[in-house]
């Protein structure tokens, strides 16, 4: 596999079957192709995820560098049913990758969804507006360091307010 798309694979954490693999974020688009061509027909999901409190110690290969973000695809390839876990690291100072929009369209929203929550871009998205948070909204509510401190809301039917 490692030969196969150019980057590395595994770690030391079993991932229920699925075979991983690391590229880097200029490899991302690259290698998301190369599985495209490769049978890997439908992109489950897509998500990202927020290690800034989490430690040194996340399973990944020799030669991977932990960043605090990670953005992780979930491929599946109907015809040789089987699936294949992208996993790539993505900085704080630089939080954008390539779209995954032009190879699998269903993307469009999972990439809206990580940027509207974790403030990661995804370099020629279609639309990259918020999904969930209103468009002036401040932030981006799951990053570990996002203040999380109460909002005043009025309820209309509200008659007890304290």
């Amino acid at each position: 596999m490692a030969e196969r798309y150019g980057a590395p694979v595994g770690g030391d954490r079993p991932s229920r079957g699925q075979a991983v693999i690391h590229p880097s974020p200029s490899q991302w688009f690259e290698v998301a192709a190369a599985a495209r061509a490769d049978g890997f027909d439908q992109l489950i999901d897509l998500t990202a995820v927020d290690y800034l409190t989490y430690g040194a110690d996340r399973g990944l290969p020799e030669g991977v560098q932990p960043e605090r973000f990670e953005v992780v695809a979930s491929l599946m390839s109907h015809e040789r049913r089987e699936r294949l876990r992208m996993r790539v690291q993505v900085p704080a100072d630089d939080p954008s990758i390539p779209t995954l929009f032009d190879l699998w369209p269903g993307a469009e929203n999972l990439e809206r969804e990580a940027y509207d929550m974790f403030g990661i871009v995804f370099e020629g998205h279609p639309d990259p507006s918020r999904i969930l948070m209103p468009e002036d909204w401040s932030g981006h509510p799951l990053r570990k360091d996002y203040d999380s401190g109460g909002i005043p809301v009025q309820f209309k039917a509200a008659s007890n307010v304290r």
